[in-house]
């Protein structure tokens, strides 16, 4: 397929690129192993909620010039956005990086660009070369021998969930190039729909760029939720106290939660300290602490529970922020799972008004069950609340009746 992009990766990042592209007049074709995602996107139709996508999706694909297939084809332009996930370890999977770079390099013919938009730890954009070159020894990096190049970038997506149509276009882009015109070149790509700042770096610099920025949020995510803990043993009101401490013209504390999830805050971090375990102290102290958040939230409402024979839990809320349904790296759904297994009697009404079944680390575990919000709070004993979805702060607690209320987010104050 000639004069198109191939992106590789329909996920949350994937094809709203690819969506955005194609309607700024590009011709992109979406590949994907998933058949259920391909066949929705070819009829117009989108597998996750994401504000205005499903609206670009579908002129894009009525123009012709988005559609969709699990076959990887020849393209002018690849942008490579699969999951990047972390071992049991906490070291990176770059499987999903691998698998794609093996069915792309069949297909090079040189000049392509491909562009890896994962998030990755440091140097992952040269071990995507590197396997690239391995598996095509007739391409090189080096076009003094006048063979075909290949050009390889990374540009990492540094978008909201809920607000991505909308940051994938005003929000500034850091694009790094192993080589400037492999930049250069990836900038003109970006230039097609991006109106913020295109910024040119080389490539590791680009990807230690995203893990930086979502490790500065989650060290300061990781003293809101200390201070959590610290309030708790003094019988102090952490949110109020954040409250007052932010009236100081240069304070600015963020809120405690019962974790913190995402694939990028939750995950990232982690890639910095993988790549210099030794220097990462910091950041390694501060993922700790919001990895210990669940447990905590946990051992409260079991403890709200304590001589209850068969206890009913009310957990509110799955996803990993407030208004979505973006389930990855949630820490709501490890507390419910803490919660299963340690209360095997209890019975936990999942209340998750923006999907439609548990996902399957709940699906499998027979005291939780998905509800609405009247099943659930009618007659529990403790309601925890682990989502602030606008539906729960907006609800009628006089609806509770007396149950005991764990507020994890601080939204019923």
């Amino acid at each position: 397929m000639e004069n198109a992009v191939a992106v590789v990766g329909l996920g949350y990042i994937g094809l709203p690129t690819a969506a955005v592209l194609a309607a700024h007049g590009v011709r992109v074709i979406g590949v994907d192993v998933d058949e259920r995602i391909v066949a929705a996107v070819n009829g117009g139709k989108v597998p996750h909620a994401e504000p205005d996508l499903e609206l670009v999706v579908s002129g894009a694909v009525s123009t012709g010039l988005l559609t969709a297939q699990t076959e990887m084809v020849h393209a002018d332009v690849y942008v490579i956005a699969v999951p990047t996930p972390f071992l049991a370890d906490k070291s990176a999977d770059l499987s999903y990086i691998d698998a794609a770079v093996d069915a792309i390099a069949p297909q090079l013919v040189g000049d392509e660009l491909l562009i890896l938009e994962s998030t990755s730890p440091p140097r992952t954009t040269e071990h995507m070369a590197a396997r690239v070159l391995a598996a095509r020894p007739d391409l090189t990096a080096d076009p003094a021998d006048g063979r075909p190049v290949v050009h390889f970038a990374h540009c990492p997506e540094r978008v909201l969930p809920g607000k991505i149509m909308t940051e994938l276009v005003s929000n500034d882009r850091i694009i790094g190039g192993l080589t400037p015109e492999a930049a250069t070149r990836a900038r003109d790509l970006y230039a097609v729909f991006c109106k913020g700042e295109l910024l040119l770096t080389d490539a590791t610099t680009a990807e230690m760029s995203k893990l930086v920025e979502n490790s500065f949020r989650d060290v300061n995510i990781a003293f809101a939720n200390e201070l959590s803990l610290i309030c708790d043993k003094l019988g102090i009101d952490v949110w109020e106290l954040i409250d007052l401490a932010n009236h100081h013209p240069r304070v600015n504390i963020l809120q405690p939660g019962p974790g913190v999830g995402g694939h990028c805050i939750a995950v990232d971090p982690w890639f910095i300290v993988e790549a210099a375990p030794e220097q990462a102290r910091l950041i390694r102290t501060a993922r700790e602490v919001n990895d210990g958040k669940p447990a905590y939230v946990a051992d409260k409402v079991v403890a709200a529970v304590d001589g209850i024979e068969t206890p009913r839990i009310a957990a509110l809320g799955l996803a990993f922020k407030p208004d979505i349904d973006d389930l990855r790296e949630s820490p709501a759904i490890e507390v419910v799972e803490l919660l299963a297994e340690r209360l095997p009697h209890a019975r936990i009404e999942a209340v998750e008004p923006h999907v439609h079944e548990l996902p399957a680390r709940l699906a499998k575990l027979p005291n939780v069950t998905l509800r609405t919000w009247d099943e659930a709070v009618a007659g529990a004993d403790v309601v925890a609340l682990l989502v602030d979805h606008t539906q729960f702060k907006e609800a009628d607690r006089a609806s509770l009746n007396g149950a005991t209320v764990i507020d994890a987010r601080g939204a019923w104050r």
